[in-house]
């Protein structure tokens, strides 16, 4: 029966994806503007192999000076993760919530770094409540499913 057992291992965390641009440089260095940040936020799940899924987490970083862009940076960060003999209704969370959270200090510190070795001030994003994160994409999913109507 301990095949039957749950399993949930962590087999290897990485950067999947990592760009830095800067289209409007050095001429958008000498501005005195403190420009505006934008912050976007993905994660996605798919398997890999049977019992074996890769969970990305993926920031956009968007920073602005009016209309020109200062830098750009995105940055995916993913992990590889075996998850077997678990019921079917602790996938999602297990997925969604648990598997981004071991992943997202990854992203975080590389996001940093990138900004910085771009010769900006790092940029630390922020902790992220990957349950409340779930929770709100679940009732948008619900909200938007078709609805049946049975008479």
């Amino acid at each position: 029966m301990a095949d039957q057992d749950p399993v949930f291992q962590i087999q290897r965390i990485y950067m999947k994806e990592s760009s830095l641009e800067q289209p409007n440089s050095p001429a958008i260095l000498l501005e005195q503007e403190q420009p505006s940040v934008d912050i976007q936020l993905g994660v996605e799940a798919q398997p890999a192999a049977d019992g074996v899924y890769e969970i990305a987490v993926t920031a956009t970083v968007h920073t602005k000076i009016k209309d020109k862009t200062v830098f750009l940076v995105e940055v995916k960060q993913a992990g590889i993760f075996e998850i077997r003999n678990l019921p079917e209704d602790q996938m999602g969370p297990i997925m969604g919530i648990a598997c981004p959270q071991i992943v997202y200090p990854y992203l975080r510190g590389n996001v940093a770094d990138l900004i910085q070795r771009g010769g900006f001030p790092p940029v630390h994003l922020a902790e992220i409540n990957f349950q409340a994160m779930y929770e709100q994409q679940q009732a948008q999913q619900a909200a938007d499913a078709p609805k049946i109507v049975t008479q």
